[in-house]
């Protein structure tokens, strides 16, 4: 036993202070705030609903009776039994003009596969079958990007009719990525495995092409460049779909195909084997993680009364991390200074956390306690969670002449320059310059997930409408021109009421600028996951760094 535990529990001394609650659950504040978040988890809830969508029900039918099983059902079955299942970017292509609909025609996510955590993609081929348009090319893009970082082993689970043609100006180009990416995570010992389930044509052949692993399902698979119809006006070749892209010609004549299955089941069991005979690059050494760990002390549930559904409202973020670490413990670091940032060492499920969390806008002195603390961080070889509630750095004459820029841009070049884990959740407001220091999308988080009420904008509606009706007014009476307030006023509010739908977390995550909403009830066990995953490789920071402008 370490040293230090063996003394705090003879002693019964604390390892580190337990955050005490300030929250009245009965105040009419927190009722009425909850009853909104509720609200707002609804329409999470609706959305989420959308994106099980998996095609009209003569597809469905027309499946079932080829003896098929869906999209969905082939994860369940190739999961193992009551795993956890994390899906990745299920509102992908919400709200998109001319696209497939919430979440495309792919399902991804991560999940124990034969006892090892595995990335889980799933062509929806009974939905435009499988085609891919541009939402669903980014999640795929996106998924390869998790699947590099994190080591992890890849299932595809495939089914599609390849580039959505009306859609090839925007495809072409970033299709090629989803090949490149498994070749490149071949190279680096990270297998992939593709079932083939159906037609996989045109591009889309070269997904079981270039795998590690290729299974195909007799009699279903059909793997082509090019079908009949089209070898026929190239080359007036007459040829059947099963001659020439079938499961037993690509078993036994071309080697396409490395295991020929029966059915369905018989494809899911092989891939199962395959996953426990696999040795990946990840380790299974869990030192880092305490077998033994605390709840937090207070009702998760909670969390929807505390945070503010109007971004405008502040709240304590440590009333958010005394209710999503264990035991709500937290060593806050220079807990007296630049208090706008609170920065500090938790633990969830076990697992060593630093959390860097807002509880204002950035000034000098918080923006240098960030940059301090993320190369302790670095030192320390500990992953990072940053908690966005950020209206941005703070602006004015008094803090340029002390020198905001420079400051903030210590903050954002130890977040771009940081090599340990990290990883984003907003809660909030994610605003201006503060979304790069609190380590936004650009700045390439393992994972980014948001709360249903945060929003994300370069700022508030209300700003951004106020600077856009100032500039018309300057620019009309620099040109002699008159001024209509009253017109001005009528098109301020309706910029707010455009900028706010664009800054809305729904449209956000329809954008893929995260890599989903979730309900806050949630957040331990999605981070729960999420390190678990983090600490199967090793954790290392670093101490390097560009220029710091002192």
């Amino acid at each position: 036993m370490d040293f230090l535990l063996h003394i705090c529990i003879k002693y019964n001394l604390k390892i580190m202070s337990i955050i005490q609650t300030k929250i009245n659950s009965n105040s009419a504040a927190y009722k009425e705030n909850y009853a909104k978040m509720l609200l707002k988890i609804e329409e999470l809830n609706k959305h989420l609903k959308q994106s099980l969508f998996q095609g009209e029900e003569k597809h469905l039918a027309k499946a079932k009776a080829q003896g098929k099983f869906l999209a969905r059902e082939r994860i369940e079955l190739l999961l193992d039994q009551d795993s956890p299942f994390l899906e990745l970017m299920p509102l992908a292509g919400l709200g998109v003009k001319g696209g497939f609909g919430t979440g495309g025609t792919m399902v991804s996510g991560i999940g124990y596969v034969s006892g090892k955590m595995c990335l889980i993609t799933a062509n929806v081929g009974t939905n435009k079958g499988g085609a891919i348009d541009i939402a669903t090319l980014k999640k795929a893009i996106r998924i390869n990007e998790i699947g590099q970082e994190n080591n992890l082993p890849a299932i595809n689970l495939v089914e599609s009719a390849g580039a959505n043609l009306p859609d090839q100006a925007q495809v072409f180009n970033l299709g090629g990525n989803n090949f490149k990416e498994i070749t490149r995570r071949s190279k680096k010992a990270i297998p992939t495995i593709s079932i083939v389930f159906g037609n996989s044509t045109a591009g889309g052949a070269y997904i079981p092409g270039m795998s590690d692993y290729t299974i195909m399902i007799k009699n279903k698979a059909k793997v082509f460049l090019a079908g009949p119809p089209l070898v026929k006006m190239a080359t007036n070749e007459i040829v059947d779909d099963e001659t020439l892209g079938g499961a037993e010609m690509h078993s036994k004549i071309s080697g396409v195909s490395d295991y020929l299955a029966q059915d369905e089941l018989d494809g899911i069991r092989i891939a199962r084997e395959l996953v426990a005979n696999l040795t990946s690059p990840q380790s299974t050494d869990h030192s880092q993680q305490s077998t033994i760990y605390k709840e937090p002390n207070y009702p998760i549930d909670e969390l929807l009364g505390i945070i503010s559904v109007d971004t405008k409202v502040p709240f304590d973020c440590r009333e958010v991390i005394a209710r999503i670490v264990d035991g709500s413990e937290f060593h806050e670091f220079k807990k007296e200074y630049g208090t706008t940032l609170i920065c500090g060492y938790a633990k969830i499920h076990g697992y060593p956390i630093a959390i860097i969390s807002n509880n204002g806008v950035l000034f000098n002195d918080s923006s240098n306690k960030g940059a301090h603390f993320i190369q302790l961080c670095n030192m320390n070889n500990t992953p990072i969670i940053f908690l966005q509630n950020i209206t941005g750095f703070m602006v004015g004459k008094e803090y340029e002449q002390n020198g905001m820029i420079k400051d903030g841009a210590k903050m954002i070049n130890a977040v771009s320059n940081s090599e340990v884990p990290m990883f984003t959740l907003m809660i909030g407001a994610s605003y201006g310059a503060g979304n790069y220091a609190m380590c936004g999308r650009a700045y390439n988080p393992r994972f980014l997930f948001s709360y249903p009420n945060s929003m994300i904008a370069v700022m508030g509606s209300e700003q951004l409408a106020g600077v856009m009706q100032m500039v018309s007014r300057e620019s009309a009476i620099k040109s002699g021109q008159t001024f209509d307030e009253a017109q001005a006023a009528q098109m301020k509010e309706f910029m707010k009421a455009e900028i706010e739908k664009q800054s809305n977390a729904f449209f956000a995550s329809g954008q893929l600028w995260d890599d989903g909403i979730i309900d806050p009830r949630d957040t331990r066990n999605v981070f729960g996951l999420v390190l678990a995953l983090t600490y199967m490789n090793e954790v290392k920071g670093t101490n390097a760094w560009g220029v710091f402008r002192m």
